[in-house]
């Protein structure tokens, strides 16, 4: 090697550890940039939704922040967060843009998608800790067993895959099938066996229909794949860690943090009510806004609501953590401390729809203009609580799950046998 080969390679070094350097260390770190970046998303919010999906710029400086890599090991490079920490992030680029923050939740997920998968596998599947991985899990395609039983040819259309225009992996549930017949699991657990399958974004084709009343620059498209090969070592299911146990290494820790989404708007939008009503005197009677009985009452119910609801949704998660952390399962979870984590995300939907709807009428006209926020907010929330994790569906699988019935969307609760 030449003495110019040894400097190069010297500067290429340095270049990898400033970079390595210039990535957020912890928590309290990353939060910071994630609150820094919440007014340049509040600033492009109009740019987001004309767009249909998160323009590559900002993907970017989700990436430079460390948002995706929340999840990852450190032993990966990741920031390893806890559950609690990684919600804290999504809620405050949230309070920026309520669909950079769904993404933001969706893409972080790759690392718990690594646990589920021969650390080998995932170490080259995702080199990096900042890969992004979207697609939907609901088992929506057909799997075929290919003859020498080395994998799969996958076919199907999935819908909702927010932020699959940038991902760098899609994974997408589907039904397993040999020789043309529904395959059961060996050993007897499931007549017709599901599993999640990874493929490269680029053997992925994105259906332009992402047109919606709200989360529009989420860009949740529908999508195909067809005929793709899929080595068997690239599936997973949720109830084989292959991967380090650990809090995050659970059936339900890709559905965590989305809750996050919701509460950084709510706060975001009360934020805004009360700095308008600081502002605002009655045209027709001379009276501040901020010395109106109605105007104190309906701030004071909404940030009521709000400090409830977010409690529940942390302190439910904190108790979940401390059990998994020490080593424990969601078994050792009693029947009230497991049912309280999707019952505190589905009111987290519930109640940020109320408090936004609330503070609308509270402003009044100054709501209703497309540039106002609270228009955004007010299409945000209600588009988001049609996500899964906000419909009855929840409450019904709660309510079984209490009364010792079978659970319907046993997922949410971490039930997968």
């Amino acid at each position: 090697m030449s003495g110019a080969d040894v400097e190069s390679k010297g500067a290429e070094m340095t270049m990898e550890q400033q970079e390595a350097a210039a990535m957020p260390q912890n928590a309290a770190e990353l939060l910071a940039r994630a609150r820094a970046l919440a007014p340049v998303l509040r600033e492009r919010a109009e740019s987001i939704e004309q767009a249909r999906r998160l323009p590559a710029d900002l993907v970017e400086l989700l990436r430079e922040a460390g948002v995706f890599r929340t999840s990852v090991d450190r032993a990966d490079g990741g920031l390893e967060l806890t559950s609690v920490e990684q919600v804290e992030v999504v809620e405050a680029l949230a309070h920026g843009d309520a669909s950079a923050a769904w993404c933001a939740a969706i893409g972080a997920n790759t690392g718990i998608y690594r646990a589920f998968l021969d650390p080998a596998v995932a170490g080259k599947l995702f080199p990096g800790p900042d890969l992004i991985t979207a697609g939907a899990l609901q088992p929506a395609g057909r799997a075929e067993w290919v003859p020498d039983g080395s994998g799969f040819r996958l076919t199907g259309r999935w819908s909702f895959g927010s932020g699959i225009a940038h991902s760098d992996w899609v994974t997408s549930g589907a039904f397993v099938y040999r020789d043309g017949r529904p395959y059961a699991s060996p050993d007897g657990s499931n007549p017709h066996e599901s599993r999640q399958f990874l493929v490269p974004r680029a053997q992925v084709e994105v259906v332009d229909n992402w047109r919606t009343t709200g989360l529009c620059g989420t860009g949740s498209s529908d999508y195909t794949i067809t005929d793709v090969f899929v080595p068997e070592e690239h599936t997973f299911t949720f109830d084989a860690v292959r991967g380090r146990p650990g809090p995050l290494a659970q059936p339900d820790a890709f559905l965590r943090t989305l809750c996050g989404v919701p509460l950084g708007v709510a706060r975001a939008a009360l934020d805004h009510a009360r700095e308008v009503a600081l502002t605002r005197v009655d045209g027709m009677t001379g009276v501040a806004w901020a010395d109106s009985y109605r105007v104190q009452v309906t701030l004071a119910q909404c940030e009521a609501d709000f400090a409830a609801t977010r409690n529940g949704v942390y302190g439910a998660m904190r108790r979940q953590w401390e059990v998994l952390a020490a080593g424990g399962t969601l078994d050792d979870l009693t029947v009230h401390e497991r049912a309280a984590s999707p019952l505190a995300w589905l009111h987290a939907f519930r109640t940020a729809r109320s408090i936004v709807d609330r503070l609308y009428d509270l402003l009044q006209t100054w709501s209703i203009n497309r540039p106002s926020p609270m228009d955004r907010w007010l299409r945000d929330t209600a588009t988001m609580c049609q996500n899964l994790s906000a419909q009855d569906a929840v409450l019904e699988t709660v309510g079984a799950y209490l009364l010792d019935r079978t659970p319907k969307l046993r997922i949410c609760l971490g039930i997968v046998d």
